[in-house]
C-alpha cells in the first residue's frame, strides 16, 4: 500500500503539522509600491514625450518610450497582482499566481522589443545632423531621474516579493538608467557640441537594459515551462532525501515553481516495510525539504518493487 501526503499545512494525525506560506504577506505593501511608482511614471511620460518633440532628442525621446512600456507594464502588473491574489478554487487548485509569471514575461519582451528599436532607430540617425534644444532636454531628464530615483527606491525593497515585481522594477530601473544617459548626453553636447551623443546615449540605454530583460524573459519562460527554478540544486535535495533514515531510495523527483518564488516538489520514497505505516519518515523528508527551501511537497511512500507498477515522467 502507498502513503501518499501533502506538506502544505497537513494534519498526519500525529501531531506533526506543516505550514508552508506561499509569500502573499508582502502583497498589500507591494500593491502600494506600484500604485505610487504607476502615477510617478505616468506624469514623467507625457512630460519626456513632449519634451522630446519640442526639443528634437532622440535619447529623451527613447527614454519617454521606456516610460510608456513601464506605465503599460507596471499597470499590468498591478492587474496581475490583483489576480493573483485570488483564492484557489476547483479548477484553479494553485491559484492564479502564474497570472503574475505572465505579466512579468509580456514586461520582459516589451522592454526588450523597445531596446531593439532604439537601436535601430539610432542606426538610422548615424551621420544626420539633428537640431536638439539642449536646455529642455537637460530640464525634462533631470525631472525624470528624480522621479525615476523616487521609484527604484520604493520598488527597490519588493523586487524579491515576485517575478511580477522584479518585472516591474526592471522598468524602473531601465528609465533610471536612461534619464542619466540623457542627462551624460545632454552636457556633452552643450559642453562640445558633439551631437551625435543623443544618438550614442540611445545606444548605450539599449545596452544597459536588454539583457536584464532578457534575464527576466528567461526566468519568466523556466517557470512557465516548470523547470527546476536555478537556484535549486536538484542532484543535493535527491541526495538528502535518501540519507533520511529509513529511505531505501528515491525516484519520479519533480521540483519546480509556479510563481518564480516559491518551490515545489513531488518524490517517491521507497523505505523499509517496517516504516511504511509510521510518519517518522515523512515527518523527516519534508523538515528536510523546508530546510532546503521548498515550501510545498507531496511525498509517496511505497515499499520496494512497487515501481514496477508506476508510470514515472
Amino acid at each position: 500500500m502507498d502513503a501518499t501526503a501533502h506538506g502544505h499545512g497537513a494534519d498526519h494525525r500525529h501531531g506533526h503539522t506543516h505550514d508552508h506560506p506561499h509569500g502573499h504577506s508582502h502583497a498589500p505593501k507591494s500593491l502600494r509600491a506600484l500604485l505610487g511608482v504607476i502615477t510617478l511614471t505616468t506624469v514623467i511620460f507625457l512630460a519626456e514625450l513632449t519634451a522630446g518633440f519640442v526639443s528634437g532628442s532622440l535619447a529623451l525621446l527613447s527614454d519617454a518610450m521606456h516610460m510608456l512600456s513601464d506605465s503599460t507594464g507596471l499597470i499590468l502588473a498591478l492587474v496581475a497582482m490583483l489576480i493573483g491574489r485570488r483564492a484557489p478554487s476547483k479548477r484553479a487548485t494553485y491559484g492564479h499566481r502564474r497570472v503574475e509569471v505572465l505579466a512579468a514575461l509580456v514586461n520582459a519582451l516589451a522592454v526588450s522589443a523597445i531596446s531593439v528599436y532604439i537601436v535601430y532607430e539610432a542606426v538610422r540617425r548615424l551621420g544626420s545632423a539633428e537640431e536638439i534644444d539642449v536646455p529642455v532636454m537637460l530640464a525634462v531628464a533631470t525631472i525624470g531621474l528624480v522621479a525615476n530615483g523616487v521609484s527604484a527606491t520604493i520598488l527597490v525593497r519588493r523586487q524579491h516579493d515576485s517575478l511580477n515585481m522584479r518585472g516591474a522594477y526592471l522598468h524602473v530601473l531601465s528609465d533610471l538608467l536612461g534619464s542619466v544617459a540623457v542627462i551624460v548626453a545632454g552636457v556633452v553636447i552643450w559642453v562640445t557640441g558633439f551631437t551625435p551623443a543623443d544618438t550614442i546615449a540611445s545606444f548605450v540605454i539599449a545596452a544597459l537594459v536588454l539583457p536584464r530583460s532578457l534575464r527576466l524573459l528567461a526566468a519568466s519562460v523556466n517557470v512557465l515551462l516548470e523547470r527546476a527554478p536555478a537556484d535549486v540544486d536538484v542532484e543535493e535535495i535527491a541526495g538528502a532525501l535518501e540519507a533520511v533514515d529509513g529511505v531505501v531510495a528515491v525516484h519520479d523527483l519533480h521540483l519546480w515553481s509556479t510563481d518564480g518564488t516559491d518551490v515545489l516538489a513531488t518524490c517517491h520514497l521507497v523505505v523499509d516495510a517496517e516504516d511504511m505505516y509510521g510518519c517518522g519518515v515523512l515527518d523527516d523528508a519534508q523538515d528536510m525539504l523546508a530546510g532546503l527551501g521548498v515550501t510545498h511537497s507531496t511525498i509517496q511512500l511505497e515499499q520496494p518493487g512497487h515501481e514496477r507498477h508506476e508510470h514515472v515522467c
